[in-house]
């Protein structure tokens, strides 16, 4: 095993080398951190969630990828969610909190993690805790990305995605140099299908019955930061590392 890992890395260009060792060493000295997003489609999870990674060195656990990434390995949680869907069930709440704890195994979680999109119900957290509360840990922060509804559907309508990346734009907020092209790639940005104001409409309502009382159980553990999400980004950034520092 060591001779193959060795063999691989002979095929590392140096510079990505180089690179992963110096983002080692910045890492060793961060604290641990374990946050949740919680907020809104459209109130800037997507474009907080990669700085603070990179800044904290955390894991980005986005569950809908992690679904599909453990259906496409064939993982034995990943070979029940796919009978589930198959089935057109959902996926069951301890299923998808195994595939977190699964995930937590890999090298890139060993200083904390983000979780954007889950827990979505107060079951969901409660699972969570109780699964992390085995492996010693528990939850830091909540940031909870306060936001009217109504700044909402401007931001959300005018959203464009790099598919491979995630990295996100908006035609009046944060526009690509080349219209509907990726900055870094050159390769052609795309809109979601739920980004119109009718999808919006319905996953509002579910937020607001579903997952604010989410917000209200982390309250009480006092480990909620709200930000105020309608401000531009780098403010955002700015008021995320006050809470966070």
């Amino acid at each position: 095993m060591a001779t193959s890992a060795a063999a691989n890395l002979e095929d590392v260009a140096s510079v990505d080398l180089m690179t992963e060792l110096l983002r080692r060493m910045k890492c060793s000295t961060k604290p641990d951190k374990r946050l949740i997003l919680v907020g809104p489609p459209g109130s800037g999870k997507g474009t907080q969630s990669p700085i603070i990674k990179d800044e904290y060195c955390l894991c980005h656990l986005a569950t809908g990828d992690m679904l599909r990434a453990a259906v496409a390995a064939k993982t034995p949680l990943g070979v029940k969610a796919k009978e589930a869907m198959e089935k057109g069930l959902l996926v069951s709440d301890d299923l998808v909190v195994g595939i977190i704890n699964e995930a937590l195994e890999k090298p890139s979680c060993q200083k904390g993690f983000i979780l954007d999109g889950f827990p979505r119900t107060v079951v969901q957290a409660e699972k969570l805790d109780e699964m992390l509360k085995r492996r010693g840990v528990k939850v830091d922060k909540v940031l909870n990305f306060a936001i009217d509804d109504a700044i909402l559907e401007e931001r959300i309508t005018g959203r464009w995605i790099h598919p491979s990346s995630g990295r996100s734009y908006h035609s009046k907020f944060a526009p690509p140099k080349v219209p509907g092209i990726d900055d870094v790639t050159g390769e052609p940005l795309v809109q979601r299908k739920d980004d119109t104001a009718a999808v919006l409409k319905s996953r509002l309502e579910a937020f607001h019955k579903q997952t604010e009382p989410v917000i209200d159980y982390y309250s009480k553990k006092r480990i909620v930061a709200n930000l105020h999400a309608d401000k531009p980004p780098q403010e955002v950034t700015a008021e995320v590392q006050k809470v966070l520092s």
